[in-house]
């Protein structure tokens, strides 16, 4: 399969307060590209309660290119590619924040969660935080950092992938009764996992 896994970690909850990202672009089943990087928030504000998660600070980020820099480096990874993240909510909320703060267009992009793929998955565990299921399947990874996250959101796709035995993005929607959200741009629309909820009038806008 296809897709681009993405994290984010923001210095509060503040508009364009992205000071990290990861992205893991994965191409046939197999890793491609990787890109990390630190990103100067649109306010310097850091709310302490996001500092004692990842431990960044607006002394760290200062220096570091904004969203509207770094956009073009990571513009390929979204553009008509299927995003997946944990928790997608809030990462999709994050990437159309820092769109919409430096006033850059929506991409289109189809995307996805890790959460609820790992609970079609795996019934059995006890929850679905990435520290759990990454714990559950055996998968290292330093936790709050932005790439690390990513890569661990891209391994619970590639195992869900051989469990379902399904490769490619239509099947495995199908398997798991699921659908894709979409951003565009001027709207969005959130997942949905029973695929009769899905849009007829917004299917095949994004090519895979």
């Amino acid at each position: 399969m296809n897709f681009t896994a993405i994290d984010f970690e923001t210095a509060s909850n503040e508009q364009g307060s992205a000071c990290a990202i990861g992205l893991v672009h994965v191409k046939d089943s197999e890793i491609v590209d990787e890109v990390y990087s630190l990103i100067k928030p649109f306010t310097p504000y850091f709310d302490p309660k996001c500092v004692r998660v990842h431990g960044l600070t607006w002394e760290d980020v200062r220096m570091a290119p904004d969203f509207s820099v770094l956009w073009p480096r990571v513009e390929p990874m979204i553009e008509g590619n299927l995003l997946l993240a944990h928790n997608a909510a809030f990462d999709v909320r994050v990437l159309r924040s820092a769109l919409d703060v430096h006033r850059i267009p929506y991409p289109n992009a189809s995307y996805n969660c890790t959460v609820q793929i790992a609970k079609k998955t795996w019934p059995e565990f006890y929850n679905y935080k990435l520290s759990t299921i990454a714990h559950e399947l055996d998968i290292t990874f330093e936790h709050h950092h932005a790439l690390e996250d990513a890569r661990a959101a891209a391994e619970i796709m590639l195992r869900a992938e051989e469990i379902h035995n399904a490769f490619d993005e239509e099947t495995f929607l199908q398997r798991l009764s699921m659908a894709n959200g979409l951003l565009a741009p001027g709207h969005c629309v959130t997942p949905g996992t029973n695929k009769k909820k899905r849009n007829p009038a917004l299917s095949g806008r994004i090519s895979k």
